[in-house]
């Protein structure tokens, strides 16, 4: 590497070659496996993994270069484990996708992974977009280092049934519905669910979402009716198992929620009707909760603005969106296992720390908030060796926000400092031009 350095230094063309060594010197540090607070501590970056964690400032050696965060929290990226990078609610959601494209979209998308990244996230997984393909396609030409995003892990298209949350010709006129099938995520039957995992798998998706219950934003009536049999839903498990997937459920009402946990999916999103039940099975199967207030506060808030949303979402919006916040303070109050998420996408792509605020405002401790961004959303990933800690051996994923969100959890809208894999983002709260 430093060959290669003075190399391109000779050159003139350095302002993009990652240093060989950070010595980043931290004045509070978040150890989110012990669950607590460290001061005075140094972080070492070798290349793109993190290669020590001492007590004290040391000072750098050769070769080294030191980033000053003496006034700031040093913690683990955070993660985001419910987005929809590809697009962002607004009233013309339900008419744009008959005037943009694939590229359109794409370049659109390329927008939200820049905004999420520079807000502290480095990690998102992706649960369903409208154009099939966009989104493996972001996380490969993020993958490749041509475009600024967080590392995307994405289902590609939801799976739904006829009619369904995820159904993507909900709403149009009769001719223009056609009949989708497993290839547009729209199954029917055992052998349809079992069809439509493998599309997935053809697509390059990393795990599957289905949507077991009726929705918000769709345009269909229900917003919680249970809309998969017991039978496909295990299909669907059993064959993503196969593929090595894990499987995320979008879930408002209780009786399609409590199918999928009994069949063995991951992870339920939203919860909103969530019952002592559910929080029973969810114990016993180790299913993770993924609460997504932010969604439903910006739902409820849209709700009360005339012509926001179609006449058919507008009574959905307003009597979901209040309930999540209140569903999550139970289920952590029960135990249940949570992981981050927002659904942002639905709300405002960098707007996804508000989601800290809301749990902390439930009951939840700051350092438990910010355990499920970190730890706890590494383990759901399945990437816990990798992610998720500053320790020795993880990749150099860091944020550091301005001030103490112990204290004020606020602090976490406050993002200074961005690296991801080893490069750097965000200094000094200023976006790095050049990052390196």
């Amino acid at each position: 590497m430093r060959i290669l350095s003075a190399v391109l230094m000779w050159l003139g063309l350095t302002a993009s070659v990652p240093a060989a060594e950070y010595v980043l010197h931290a004045g509070r540090l978040i150890d989110v496996e012990a669950k607590q607070v460290l001061e005075k501590m140094t972080v070492v970056v070798m290349d793109n993994r993190i290669s020590a964690v001492q007590g004290g400032f040391k000072s750098p050696g050769p070769g080294q270069e030191l980033i000053d965060l003496k006034d700031q929290t040093l913690m683990p990226g955070l993660m985001d484990m419910h987005t929809h990078i590809t697009g962002e609610h607004s009233p013309q959601s339900y008419t744009e996708r008959f005037f943009m494209g694939p590229a359109d979209v794409t370049l659109r998308a390329t927008v939200y992974a820049e905004r999420t990244l520079l807000a502290g996230f480095t990690t998102v997984r992706d649960l369903g977009e409208d154009e099939s393909g966009v989104s493996v396609a972001l996380r490969n030409a993020i993958g490749k280092g041509l475009i600024q995003g967080p590392r995307i892990f994405t289902a590609a298209t939801a799976i739904a049934t006829t009619g369904g949350h995820a159904d993507p010709t909900n709403g149009w006129r009769r001719e223009l519905m056609g009949d989708p099938g497993p290839a547009e995520g729209v199954i029917n039957g055992v052998d349809d669910a079992r069809k439509a995992v493998r599309q997935r798998y053809k697509e390059g998706a990393d795990l599957i979402k289905l949507t077991v219950t009726g929705g918000v934003l769709s345009l269909a009536k229900s917003g919680q009716n249970p809309q998969f049999t017991d039978e496909e839903i295990r299909a669907i498990v059993e064959t993503a198992r196969d593929y090595d997937f894990t499987v995320a459920i979008h879930a408002h009402g209780t009786e399609g929620m409590k199918r999928a946990i009994r069949a063995g999916v991951t992870s339920v999103e939203h919860g909103t009707y969530m019952d002592d039940e559910a929080m029973q099975l969810m114990k016993e199967h180790g299913t993770w909760y993924v609460p997504t207030i932010s969604a439903g506060k910006f739902v409820a808030k849209m709700a009360e603005q005339e012509g926001y949303f179609p006449d058919v979402v507008r009574p959905k919006a307003a009597a979901i969106g209040p309930q999540i916040q209140a569903t999550f303070a139970k289920a952590y109050r029960a135990g249940v296992k949570i992981a981050f998420g927002t659904d942002t996408g639905v709300s405002p792509h960098g707007q996804n720390a508000a989601e800290f605020e809301y749990m902390v405002e439930a009951g939840m401790p700051a350092l438990d908030a910010i355990q499920s961004a970190t730890l706890n959303a590494a383990m759901l990933l399945r990437q816990e060796g990798e992610l998720g800690a500053v320790a020795p051996g993880r990749l150099a994923d860091l944020v550091a926000v301005r001030g103490d969100p112990i204290r004020n959890i606020s602090a976490m809208k406050e993002v200074a400092f961005v690296m991801k894999d080893g490069i750097i983002y965000k200094k000094d709260g200023r976006i790095n031009a050049a990052p390196r």
